[in-house]
This record gives structure tokens, C-alpha cells and sequence, in this order.
């Protein structure tokens, strides 16, 4: 929405562009950006103008959380009770947990099988999606707060590598921080667009671009060709950053000084590394001294304690682009990204190894969230030479029996699209349809927005099961959703046009995604009970049409058996409890297997008799 206000010198009103920023939700920093006038402004999220904002949260005793910079002043004294690193956790399940337990000081929490990780900071249990929303909410605030403006919209980065669901993940904190996220796009890309690369029409590049942050390393080879930006390959580690060099440094003092230092003593020291790090940037020399102790580093002698961690990120490089099926000489340039790459060390190795112009004009801290930036200016319609296409805010379905919902269109799928499901009826000689069309993320249509309902009529009356009917979900660049019901062997259809899906409140997006995440579990619970229903009604629908058409088949006995355990299933639907249904159909199955085969023996040799088969 725009901002209006009216100029009191002339009584005219004035008229504020809506801001979509792009944000960096990163490893150990977070940035924020947006377009003003086409020209990309990082915004100060920090005092003294500080632009980067640490991914650290603290929470004390009083449920108060600080963010940033305070928090990150806590980490030593309080490292069970401050988070960092979250994005790490993004889209984690218990299943991968050990491979990242062990690198937290805070306490992780299993949830169990495919369910996502959980934080448990003073005696509550956060997920990484609230933790990141709580970043994400911060950053919006104090942006807000230096621009004077509200913020509703965003581009979020994310690593190259990122599953679809450490995308969905960050999706999900965005819109839980009360953000519209607009695009979910690749760092490496974001980087590219900073640098101006790929904006100009016919434009064809081979790009590597060296991610090396606080507390991830990354690299990843693009081809950008029209404009079209497409990841060829990518490699890295999740556990190699700058924190890395920071701890060695830390443990050379240590050597050197023959200092006995407790854990939280150690982070005091791996701080100063820090700090000493980041000024043999642009000096040959430092002394400092802690615990009455003189330490002293050299830049040289930190490129050589730097030189292992380095040469990884060298290997990387080269299993990416054998990965992308390119030759080093087939590489344009390397973009630099992430403030650890400032260290003259990596510039050297990669002019000497690579031999390929490297950009890094750009502060490579801030060239993601430019990046962002850009991509969010796009967005917000002020560059119209670039076509952008737009996601599904919440998944759509339809209404299948027992109230549940069927998702055709997960939420977030790019548009224009096309999809389609088959299914069937469970009535014999059903003649027409209802089809009924809902929005959400809830497993129960109850609980979901209806957008509309039409009937599929004149089928031809046929066994329940034996119809086959495609239901097929179309979305135009507009987003006008048009769907169709098909029966596919008479050719019967029905076709409606749906208002667009994609115009939903942010609020009503936000609202649904919170009720989605807080009612999970009982909604699979609801969902797994009302499948286990459905498949009972269907094995009692067809036994008992089974002992019609085979009744002079079937002995007494063999007949009081099968209607003994339907009853036994009947029994169990009525008391609603999913364990006793599936061990009733799983009885049931058991008991009439002899049955089954003995008839169709029967039937079998009996569509055989006096039938003669030809020899070619």
C-alpha cells in the first residue's frame, strides 16, 4: 500500500512509494536493502550506523530476547541461553540432527522422526522458523523505524544449496514476521545482480561465486544467458567460515602463550581473533593483550594459520565447476562474497589458481542484500525490462471424502502452471459430482478458505471406483485458476473459472501459516484417523458386494466368517480409534486371503473350460 500525506505549504498530497526491501538473512549477519531511485541503500540496523546486524537472539530470565549486537555481547557468559547460527536448523529434521548437535551450545531438542528440530532456551521449546521470524521481525522493525516508513513486502536470500524445504522454512519465518515474501531467490544470484551481471539483454557469462561467510562457505557456478540466471553447480560446507579462522587464530595465541583458558574464557578470546582478523585486513601488524597476556600476530603468520581452511575452500571450487561441466578457462570471473573473503590470503590463491578477474569493488558483506535489493525494485514495478513471475501464497485442492483436503497446487508454486490429479466416485451408479475448490494449509477443507464449488453431471452410472476423473488445476500469468473435472472414459466435463487465489490478505496468509504450524500434529493425527475410515468403508462396501455376486460359492461358514469381521470393523469405525481400525483391516485381510484365492481359482478355470488357445 502507499503512504499518503499532505504537504502543508501548498495542500497538495504527497504520495510515498510502497518499499520492498531484500533482506540477508545470514549465517552470522543479517542486512537489509532497498531501491531508491534504481540506486540500492543498505539499510543501518545497529547503532553508530552499523549496517550488519548479528543472527544472535538472547533470551533472559523475563522472556525479554535482545537481538544483534547485545546478544552477541551475552554469548560468552550465557552461551545455553543465546542463539546464533540458526539458519543452520532451517528445514532440519530429528532424523539429520547429529550431523549439527554438536556444534550448538544451546540446547537442541528432538521432535522426532521427520518432524522439524526444536530450541529449548529457558525452559521453552522455539522451532528455527520462529527463531528466524524473530530475526526477520526485528530487521523489519528497525528499518522501519530509520525509514519512517512501514514495510510489508520482501526478497529473501538463501544458499544455492538449499532444499525445498529450508526454502518453505524461510518462507514460512518471513510471513510469521508479518512480511509478504516475494521471492525466496539464490545468494549466488542475488550477488550477480549487484554487480550489474545478467541485467543486460543477450548478456551470456560463466560465473563462480565465492561465498565465504561468518559461518557457512559456499561456492556455486553460474550461467547467466538472457537474463536467465541458472545454477550449474554447487558445493561447500555448512561448517567452514570465518568463525573457523577466528577459533584458529584463538588456538594459536593459546600455543604460543601456553594459556590454560575455560570454555567461556576461550570465547572471550575467540572474539578478540575476531576483531584482530578483521583489522590485518588493511595492516601488516597488531598487538593485543588479554589477561595481562601480550599477543601478537602478524599477516603473515595468519595466512599461514589460515592456510588449511583455505585450501577446502580451493577444493570446493574445483568439484564445482568439474560438477558444472565447465573448464577453468571457461570461467568469466569470480564474484566475491561475505566478509571473510576480504582476507588477502584467498585473493591470492584464487589469481593464482583460477587466473580469472575477480570482482570485489562491492563491500561483500552488503553484495547479497544489493543484490536483493535489486531484485525487490523489479518487483515493485520500477524496472519493466525484466519479466518476473509470481508464486501461490497458499496451497489449492479440493474436497475429497471424509472433509479432507487434496492439495493439486502446493503453496509457492510458480506461475503459470498446470497440474492435475485423477480419482474416482464411492458410490455405485453415481450420476453427478460436487467438486468443491479450497485454499490453505490445514489438512481438513473446515478449516481452509472455499473459493468455489461446481457439480460434474451426467456420469454414467458405473461400479463405485471404476470412473476415472481428472481434475485439472490451470493458473495464468494473471492468476485466474481455471479447473476442469473430466471423466476420461466417456468424455464428460465441467470447466470453472475461479477470481484469482493470489489476491489474499497478508494478515489471512500470515493467520493461516501460524494455524497451520500450531495444529500440525493434530491435523496428521485427524487426517491419519479419517484415511484409516475411509479405507475401512471401502473394504465393507466391496466385501459385501463380494458376497452378493459370490454367495452360491461361498459355504455357510465362509460366509458367517467375512460378515463376522466386517461387523468387527463397523464396531471399531464407531469408536473412532485408529489403531483398533487398521488392526481390524489388517485382521480382516488375514482371515479372508484363503477365501479370495480359492474363488479366484475358481473363476479362473472356469472362463477357461472349452476355450481352446491357437498356436501361431
Amino acid at each position: 500500500m502507499s503512504k499518503i500525506a499532505i504537504d502543508f505549504r501548498t495542500g497538495s498530497l504527497k504520495v510515498k512509494k510502497e518499499i520492498v526491501v531484500g533482506i540477508d538473512l545470514g549465517t552470522t549477519n543479517c542486512l537489509i536493502a532497498y531501491c531508491l531511485n534504481g540506486k540500492p541503500e543498505v539499510i543501518p540496523l545497529e547503532k553508530d550506523f552499523e549496517k550488519l546486524m548479528p543472527s544472535v537472539l538472547y533470551f533472559d530470565n523475563q522472556d525479554q530476547i535482545l537481538i544483534g549486537i547485545e546478544a552477541r555481547a551475552k554469548m560468552a557468559s550465557f552461551p545455553n541461553k543465546t542463539v546464533y547460527s540458526i539458519k543452520r536448523l532451517m528445514g532440519k529434521t530429528t532424523n539429520e540432527l547429529n550431523k549439527v548437535k554438536s556444534y550448538f551450545a544451546f540446547q537442541i531438542d528432538s521432535a522426532g522422526g521427520d518432524d522439524l528440530v526444536q530450541v529449548n532456551i529457558a525452559n521453552k521449546t522455539y522451532t528455527p522458523i520462529e527463531l528466524s521470524a524473530f530475526l526477520l521481525r526485528e530487521i523489519k522493525s528497525r528499518a522501519e523505524k530509520y525509514l519512517n516508513v512501514d514495510i510489508f513486502k520482501a526478497v529473501i536470500t538463501v544458499p544455492a544449496y538449499f532444499s525445498d524445504s529450508q526454502r518453505q522454512a524461510t518462507r514460512d519465518a518471513g510471513q510469521l514476521a508479518g512480511l509478504e515474501v516475494l521471492r525466496i531467490i539464490n545468494e549466488p544470484t542475488a550477488a550477480s545482480m549487484a554487480y550489474g551481471i545478467g541485467l543486460a539483454p543477450n548478456e551470456i557469462k560463466n560465473i563462480m561465486i565465492y561465498d565465504f561467510g561468518g559461518g557457512t562457505f559456499d561456492v556455486s557456478i553460474l550461467r547467466i544467458e538472457n537474463g536467465v540466471f541458472e545454477v550449474l553447480a554447487t558445493h561447500g560446507n555448512n561448517f567452514l567460515g570465518g568463525d573457523d579462522i577466528d577459533i584458529a587464530i584463538a588456538k594459536h595465541w593459546i600455543s604460543k602463550a601456553n594459556l590454560n583458558l575455560s570454555k567461556s574464557e576461550f570465547n572471550e578470546l575467540r572474539i578478540l581473533a575476531e576483531k584482530t582478523k578483521r583489522f590485518l585486513w588493511d595492516h601488516d601488524y597488531t598487538v593485543v593483550n588479554y589477561m595481562d597476556t601480550e599477543l601478537q600476530l602478524s599477516q603473515t603468520e595468519m595466512n599461514l594459520i589460515i592456510n588449511e581452511p583455505i585450501e577446502l575452500t580451493i577444493t570446493s571450487c574445483l568439484l564445482a565447476i568439474k560438477d558444472s561441466k565447465l573448464t577453468i578457462d571457461e570461467m568469466d570471473e569470480i564474484i566475491l562474497v561475505g566478509g571473510s573473503s576480504r582476507l588477502g590470503a584467498i585473493k591470492e590463491k584464487l589469481k593464482s589458481i583460477f587466473k580469472r578477474p575477480i570482482n570485489d569493488y562491492l563491500n561483500p558483506d552488503e553484495v547479497v542484500a544489493i543484490g536483493a535489493a535489486l531484485q525487490a525494485d523489479v518487483i515493485a514495478g520500477n524496472r519493466q525490462d525484466i519479466l518476473l513471475l509470481d508464486v501461490t501464497p497458499l496451497a489449492l485442492g479440493i474436497e475429497t471424502i471424509g472433509g479432507l483436503m487434496d492439495t493439486i497446487i502446493p503453496r509457492n508454486s510458480k506461475i503459470p502452471l498446470q497440474l492435475a490429479k485423477n480419482y474416482t466416485t464411492s458410490i455405485d451408479g453415481q450420476k453427478n459430482l460436487k467438486i468443491s475448490i479450497y485454499q490453505g494449509e490445514r489438512e481438513l477443507v473446515k478449516d481452509n478458505i472455499k473459493l468455489a464449488e461446481f457439480i460434474l453431471k451426467d456420469l454414467l452410472p458405473m461400479p463405485a471406483g471404476l470412473p476415472k476423473i481428472e481434475v485439472k488445476f490451470a493458473m495464468n500469468v494473471e492468476g485466474i485458476l481455471s479447473i476442469t473435472a473430466k471423466e476420461l472414459r466417456s468424455g464428460i466435463s465441467q470447466q470453472i473459472d475461479v477470481k484469482s487465489p493470489l489476491q489474499i490478505d497478508q494478515n489471512e496468509v500470515v493467520k493461516r501459516l501460524k494455524d497451520s504450524i500450531s495444529n500440525a500434529n493434530s491435523d496428521m493425527e485427524l487426517r491419519s484417523l479419517i484415511d484409516s475410515i475411509n479405507e475401512a468403508n471401502y473394504i465393507i462396501v466391496n466385501a459385501k458386494r463380494f458376497l452378493k455376486q459370490n454367495e452360491a460359492m461361498l459355504s455357510a461358514s465362509e460366509m458367517e466368517l467375512i460378515q463376522y469381521h466386517l461387523t468387527i470393523i463397523e464396531i471399531a469405525i464407531v469408536k473412532n480409534d485408529k489403531l483398533e481400525i487398521n488392526r481390524t483391516i489388517e485382521d480382516f485381510n488375514t482371515a479372508t486371503a484363503d477365501i479370495a484365492h480359492e474363488l479366484m481359482n475358481i473363476h479362473l478355470k472356469s472362463s477357461l473350460d472349452g476355450n481352446q488357445i491357437d498356436k501361431l
